[in-house]
């Protein structure tokens, strides 16, 4: 099949070189504002290379990857489910929930399918933790722990545009609880804090954060997420029930250093980005995609799934600025 990319940035370029190692991608069609990014990832890749969104979509494409800046999302959506042409979208739907909102609204009844793109779902040990959740052998949940630590903070401008860190980066652990658990999520509490980078206060934002998710059977769920984790790219989830525990990411190349005497596990080099951590999950992902494009399977993601995600970053967001607990609620009638 011949997959169209648009956006040639970090995770695009990532994007190209992943799809273009696929049997099943045949040819890839590229497209970016900055022409010598599309030029170069082209060349490096055996791709062709279009000037516009709308000479991409009339280049015979059989599906499309967004990859483009959030503000360019909706349309670009719009434009591949007006053109017929599968949509594969990086996450958000859009730069704020009333846009993301107005984009499933223009999709409604359109029989062309839209993933987007959640790359934990794909990762093998948050897909194992599913099945053993799902297979009733932890007994009923009563704890679930999910952490993001990030490296080192992004750029002040990437901050500014970001919709802050719970839009951003939390959004992660908000979808893959709702995923490994099968349950929603009914109210939250959040704090930060901010003691390191000063542009990300400046930017109203916080560096470090916790929240606490009531789900709807009861189960507590605590979210742990930072810009700053000099060790590396910690992303872990542990999940409790009252007849076992289990946990994602506890394998040695955790950016985690015990002090207990004997003890050299991790022993591997810790992750240090999210490509490195997440790399087969991406893979998977994609590989995903070519399949919604076949027609063999229905989106792994929809937009609901990834409104849903949106709904509590935005009750968290709410929460930190007012210190009260929201409910889900409230946000989604606001």
């Amino acid at each position: 099949m011949r997959i169209g990319i648009l956006g040639l940035g970090r995770i695009g370029a990532f994007h190209a070189e992943t799809l273009s190692g696929l049997d099943v991608v045949d040819s890839l069609v590229l497209t970016d504002p900055f022409a010598d990014a599309a030029k170069a990832a082209a060349e490096r890749f055996g791709a062709d290379v279009v000037d516009s969104p709308e000479a991409l979509l009339a280049a015979g494409v059989d599906g499309i990857v967004v990859a483009a800046a959030t503000d360019a999302h909706p349309a670009l959506i719009l434009a591949g489910v007006e053109a017929g042409v599968p949509v594969f979208c990086e996450k958000p739907v859009a730069r704020t929930m009333a846009e993301g909102v107005e984009v499933l609204k223009a999709v409604a009844g359109r029989d062309v399918p839209i993933q987007i793109g959640y790359n934990r779902r794909f990762d093998t040990g948050f897909v194992n933790a599913r099945a053993a959740v799902r297979s009733g052998e932890l007994g009923k949940l009563h704890t679930v722990r999910s952490t993001t630590l990030d490296p080192a903070p992004p750029p002040a401008a990437y901050v500014a545009a970001s919709g802050g860190i719970f839009r951003d980066c939390s959004v992660h652990d908000f979808d893959i609880i709702r995923w490994v658990t099968g349950r929603e999520v009914r109210e939250v509490y959040a704090v930060g804090g901010n003691r390191g980078a000063e542009y990300i206060k400046e930017a109203g934002d916080a560096d470090t954060t916790g929240a606490i998710l009531t789900l709807d059977d009861g189960t507590i769920a605590v979210v742990s997420n930072s810009r700053h984790n000099a060790r590396g790219y910690d992303v872990r989830m542990e999940i409790h029930g009252f007849e076992d525990s289990i946990a994602v990411g506890l394998e040695d190349k955790l950016p985690l250093r015990s002090v207990e005497p004997g003890v050299t596990f991790p022993a591997g080099t810790p992750h240090d980005f999210f490509m490195d951590r997440f790399t087969e999950a991406y893979r998977a992902e994609l590989t995903a995609f070519t399949e919604v494009v076949a027609g063999t399977r229905p989106s792994p993601c929809t937009i609901e799934d990834a409104l849903e995600a949106g709904w509590i970053a935005d009750a968290c967001t709410l929460s930190l600025h007012e210190h009260r607990h929201v409910t889900i609620e409230e946000v989604r009638q606001a």
